[in-house]
């Protein structure tokens, strides 16, 4: 399965909600999502299976910009914080 995008709006903010895996070559559409829904806004990992490197720091770029995270799972969660360590 590849990456599908819906978006949606609940409780005054919208909602991006990823469906697949999320790797480097999906970023850009990723993006460009973001881009056209800021500055509310809410991504939905809860049916993400599986991401790469570049997905995990995008989505700490994401956090670092207000962007909430909703259903991270443990293991992306982990990654993520593990990156941030590194970056220092």
């Amino acid at each position: 399965m590849t990456l599908r995008i819906e978006r949606s709006l609940a409780q005054d903010r919208a909602v991006i909600r990823l469906i697949g895996r999320v790797q480097r070559e999906h970023l850009a559409d990723l993006e460009t999502e973001i881009q056209c829904t800021m500055p509310r806004l809410t991504l939905d990992l809860q049916e993400v299976t599986l991401v790469d490197v570049e997905a995990v720091s995008f989505l700490n770029r994401c956090e670092d910009s207000g962007v909430a995270l909703l259903h991270c799972s443990p293991y992306i969660r982990r990654w993520m914080t593990r990156e941030r360590a590194q970056r220092g």
